[in-house]
């Protein structure tokens, strides 16, 4: 399975100067936040490839402007041709904001999916909006990541944990991928391309 994640900033090379070859052989794409939800809707009608979504710290616009035609996987485990994917969006709050989380709130969220968790035995995908604490994320507090996940990823052991939320540009030593036990951990700013 080819997977294109994205996030934070819309492509210019996907939407101002679409191409269907860019997407050649891509069976899933999905958004890790803060993404217009009219790129998002341009993607899957043009492009005719599922998208799964969670929501960034930026994207209550969703709530009346929601990406037509895409799935929104936030606190669920959506299973994609036998790849299970747990969607948990948002970020620290530093701001009032509807997808702004504490770390308390984000351990809360991730209690409410023990019984999804133990009927989908686990799960392979953790897309979120924010990194985990200490792995690509910032220590500003709008880009703080969160401890919560590190149990997940201990306990579960996904093959893969897609983010977004820090910018590539904010830091020249930001990796674009990073590894926590047997996770590969992977920032989806713009658009990043994977093999599943």
């Amino acid at each position: 399975m080819k997977i294109m994640a994205i996030a934070d900033v819309e492509s210019p090379a996907l939407w101002e100067h679409y191409n269907e070859n860019r997407l050649r052989g891509v069976d899933l794409i999905v958004s890790c936040g803060d993404l217009d939800p009219r790129y998002l809707s341009f993607l899957v009608t043009f492009a005719n490839i599922p998208l799964y979504y969670v929501h960034g710290n930026h994207d209550e616009r969703y709530d009346t402007l929601p990406p037509d035609g895409c799935v929104c996987i936030d606190d669920s485990i959506r299973v994609f041709d036998g790849v299970r994917f747990l969607g948990l969006g948002g970020s620290y709050p530093y701001t009032d904001g509807k997808y702004m989380y504490t770390e308390a709130q984000m351990q809360k969220r991730i209690r409410r999916l023990s019984r999804q968790l133990r009927k989908h035995g686990g799960f392979d995908v953790l897309v979120t909006h924010s990194p985990a604490r200490g792995i690509g994320d910032a220590e500003d507090l709008p880009h703080r990541g969160y401890e919560a996940f590190f149990p997940l990823l201990e306990k579960y052991r996904p093959a893969y944990m897609l983010h977004g939320h820090v910018h590539m540009q904010y830091d020249y030593k930001l990796k674009r991928e990073n590894a926590y036990q047997d996770t590969k951990i992977i920032n989806a700013y713009e658009k990043y391309f994977l093999e599943i």
